[in-house]
C-alpha cells in the first residue's frame, strides 16, 4: 500500500503521542485527539481539518452579550446568585419551552445550571438516590462520553445499548429487557443525537415515556442541539411543527437545554434543567432521610445537590441567557436560521467523503435519511473506528472514534463546527490522497 501522500509521517505522529503520554491513540478521548492535532499543527504550521471537538463555530449572539454587559454595569454581580436562578431567566425559560415545544413547565421548575454537564451531573445524583434499589442509569447510545465519565466519578453503575438495530417498534422490547429488573433509575439520550445526528421520532419517544411510567424511571432528554433537525421547519415561536420530545408522553422527565450551540454562547457555561412539574413536586422518603430536607425532588435537586456542585450560576450570564430566550420567543432571534450553516457545511463535507469511498454509518432514522447538521458519522472499508481515526490523523483530519461513544459500529464522528470555506478544497485533496493510499474492494 502506497503511503507517499501522508501529510504527517507515522514517526512524527508517534513522537507527539508519546510526548503527550497518550496510551492508546485508537481509543483516545476528545481531549486527547485535540491535543495531538494542536501539537502537530503547532510543530509544522500545517492546518488540520478539525472534526474532533463539538465547539460552536459561529459568533456569539450579540443580544446575549449586550444583556450581560448591562447586568455587569448594574452592580448586581456583587451579590451571590440564588440557587434556584434569577427570576428573569426562570420565567423566560418557561415561556421558551412553551413557545418552541408547546410544553407547560412552570418557571420554578426551570433551573439554571453551569452548562449541560452540570445539569446531567445533578440529575444523575437525584435520580439514582430517590428509590431504594433503583440506582442504575441506562444509556441509549451512541451518546456523549462525558456523561459516563460523570458516573465514574459518582460511582454509579450504568447499562447501555447501541440503538442502531433497534429503531421504531424494536425499541420497546430492547428497552424493556433492561428495565424489567427494576434497577433502572434514569434513561439518557440526546435528540438530535451526539454523535450520530439521528433523531428519535415521536413513536419512539412514546415508547420511552410509557416505559418510564411503568418502571418509574426519570428520562433525561439532552436537547443541546435544540430545533437543529433542519429537515423540518422548526423554530417558529408558538407555531407547529414542534420538535419531538418525551415530555408529551410522561411526567418523569428532565429536559436539558443549553445556550452553547443554539446561541453560540458556549464559553459562558449556561444551560437549564427543566423538570416536569409532576416530578418536581414528588416526595421521596429516601431523599428526605439522606439530605435532611423535605424530600421533594425539585427542592432537593436545587438546594441539596446542585448548589453543592456549583453554588449557583454566574448572575450576568443568567441575564444574557434570559434575554436571548425572550428575544427568540418574540421573534427577534431566529436561532434555527442562525445555525443552519452547520447543515450546509455537513452537506459539502459528506459529499467529499462519499466521493472518496467513505460511507455514512448512521444513515437512516426510522423512515428517512439522517439530516445534515452539527455532526455526522463516517466509516471506511473494514476499518474499525480507532483505525480510521488514527489513519486520518496522518492526513491532517481529526475526529473521534464511535467506539468511545458507546456505538458498536465501526467508524468515526465528524463535527462541522470548525470547518471553514477555504478548507473544503484542502479536505478534498487530502481525501483523494487517502483513497489512493487505502484502496477498498468497493
Amino acid at each position: 500500500m502506497a503511503e507517499d501522500n501522508k501529510v504527517f509521517s507515522k514517526e512524527l505522529v508517534a513522537e507527539i503521542v508519546d510526548r503527550l503520554h497518550i496510551a492508546d491513540l485508537e481509543n483516545a478521548t476528545i481531549g486527547e485527539v485535540l491535543l495531538v492535532a494542536s501539537a502537530l499543527e503547532e510543530k509544522t504550521g500545517i492546518p488540520f481539518i478539525r472534526m474532533d471537538q463539538g465547539s460552536p463555530g459561529l459568533p456569539p449572539n450579540r443580544i446575549g452579550i449586550e444583556a450581560e454587559k448591562a447586568a455587569l454595569d448594574s452592580g448586581i454581580v456583587s451579590q451571590y446568585p440564588a440557587a434556584a436562578g434569577v427570576t428573569e431567566l426562570k420565567e423566560a425559560a418557561s415561556q421558551f419551552v412553551k413557545a418552541f415545544l408547546d410544553i407547560d413547565i412552570s418557571a420554578r421548575a426551570c433551573i439554571p445550571t453551569t452548562g449541560g454537564v452540570a445539569a446531567s451531573f445533578a440529575s444523575f445524583i437525584a435520580s439514582t438516590q430517590r428509590i431504594e434499589g433503583k440506582n442504575k442509569v441506562l444509556f441509549i447510545d451512541p451518546g456523549f462520553p462525558i456523561q459516563k465519565s460523570q458516573l465514574k466519578i459518582l460511582g454509579i453503575d450504568w447499562l447501555s445499548f447501541d440503538i442502531h438495530d433497534f429503531r421504531g417498534d424494536k425499541l420497546r422490547k430492547k428497552l424493556e429487557s433492561f428495565m424489567c429488573s427494576g434497577e433502572i433509575a434514569a434513561i439518557v439520550y440526546s435528540n438530535p443525537n451526539n454523535p450520530a445526528w439521528i433523531c428519535l421520532e415521536d413513536s419512539e419517544l412514546k415508547i420511552i415515556g410509557e416505559l418510564a411510567d411503568k418502571y418509574d424511571a426519570v428520562v433525561m432528554e439532552d436537547m443541546a442541539y435544540f430545533c437543529m433537525d433542519f429537515r423540518k421547519n422548526l423554530g417558529k415561536p408558538f407555531e407547529p411543527p414542534y420538535p419531538p420530545t418525551v415530555a408529551r408522553y410522561t411526567g418523569n422527565y428532565i429536559l436539558m437545554l443549553s445556550s452553547s450551540k443554539i446561541f453560540s454562547y458556549a464559553g459562558q457555561r449556561m444551560a437549564l434543567a427543566c423538570i416536569s412539574d409532576t416530578l418536581f413536586d414528588k416526595h421521596y422518603d429516601k431523599l428526605a432521610i439522606r439530605y435532611g430536607d423535605s424530600g421533594i425532588f425539585g427542592q432537593t435537586f436545587i438546594a441539596s445537590i446542585l448548589y453543592m456542585i456549583t453554588s449557583g450560576c454566574t448572575t450576568s450570564t443568567q441575564f444574557a441567557y434570559a434575554e436571548m430566550l425572550k428575544a427568540a420567543c418574540e421573534g427577534r432571534i431566529d436561532f434555527v436560521a442562525d445555525t443552519r450553516i452547520y447543515a450546509e457545511r455537513a452537506e459539502k463535507m459528506k459529499r467529499i467523503f462519499l466521493d472518496n469511498g467513505f460511507r455514512i454509518v448512521y444513515d437512516y432514522d426510522v423512515c428517512q435519511k439522517v439530516g445534515d447538521g452539527f455532526f455526522f458519522t463516517l466509516g471506511y472499508g473494514h476499518m474499525s473506528g480507532g483505525e480510521l481515526l488514527k489513519e486520518l490523523l496522518y492526513y491532517g483530519v481529526s475526529s473521534i472514534s464511535l467506539g468511545t461513544t458507546g456505538s458498536e459500529q465501526g467508524g468515526i464522528r465528524a463535527c462541522t463546527s470548525r470547518m471553514r470555506e477555504e478548507l473544503f478544497p484542502v479536505l478534498r485533496q487530502r481525501m483523494e490522497w487517502f483513497r489512493k493510499d487505502h484502496p477498498t474492494d468497493d
